[in-house]
């Protein structure tokens, strides 16, 4: 099997912003684990036992709830506790476990900063593939240059599924996906910028990164917790200009 290789990120802060409500909140984050290069065809095809075309392309066309089975899959085979816990497509996250898991959105712009406080770790040409390569599918991981961290291809490449929800007061269970793909322009390639998904939405263009790490509550970690979903989900508030609503 193709060994994913994981980089340790320290403990740390990271002010996580939210359009809609024109609100910010400051995340304080432990030590936690996340991929160096997002998961590639040939690893997801090693844990699945599916065909593999690209092998160091990133795997694509994956929905968030292929993603969370994946990442269970991934911990079985490597020996650790499955993190997710399935109630048919009601997904629950068990933070005390110590398997592959999809980052948190604070876990991942952390990750994708590296310190930075800009909108890109680097040049973004030097950073990132993006439409102004001019390419027309994902490229082989690691074909640009890795942030402080280590990480390779968090901006541009592929999108990568986030743990988090979008904005359940008007997107309901849609999920969240982070670091523009390749056919996006430099707008959207940002540390920042958050888009999303339904859970079986699936596109040629978003990805997954893995993160491990366990933590002491089982409902709350790393910038997320049930209690805030359930108060977002409650709010009913204004949209802002150019926001489009879900379609039920």
């Amino acid at each position: 099997m193709s060994d994913f290789e994981m980089a340790r990120i320290p403990a740390g802060s990271v002010t996580l912003h939210d359009a809609r409500r024109k609100l910010q909140r400051t995340v304080s984050l432990e030590p936690f684990e996340i991929g160096a290069y997002p998961v590639t065809e040939e690893q997801l095809a090693d844990v699945l036992g599916i065909p593999v075309r690209h092998p160091s392309r990133p795997a694509v066309d994956l929905s968030w709830l292929r993603a969370v089975h994946f990442c269970n899959a991934a911990s079985e085979w490597e020996g650790f506790d499955p993190v997710y816990l399935f109630d048919g497509e009601d997904v629950s996250w068990d933070a005390t476990a110590d398997g592959y898991r999809l980052p948190t959105e604070a876990e991942w712009e952390f990750a994708c900063r590296a310190g930075s406080v800009g909108p890109h770790y680097a040049p973004l040409a030097d950073a990132a593939w993006t439409s102004a390569d001019g390419v027309s599918a994902p490229q082989n991981v690691g074909g640009k240059i890795p942030n402080l961290n280590g990480l390779f291809d968090t901006l541009g490449n592929v999108w990568e599924w986030c743990w988090d929800l979008l904005d359940p007061a008007r997107y309901g269970d849609y999920r969240v996906f982070r670091g523009g793909g390749f056919a996006d322009d430099a707008w959207s390639v940002r540390a920042s910028v958050r888009r999303g998904g339904a859970p079986r939405m699936h596109h040629d263009d978003v990805g997954l990164r893995l993160a491990r790490g366990g933590f002491p509550t089982a409902d709350e970690a790393q910038g997320w917790s049930a209690r805030l979903d359930r108060e977002r989900a409650a709010f009913d508030g204004p949209l802002p200009s150019g926001w489009t609503p879900l379609r039920r």
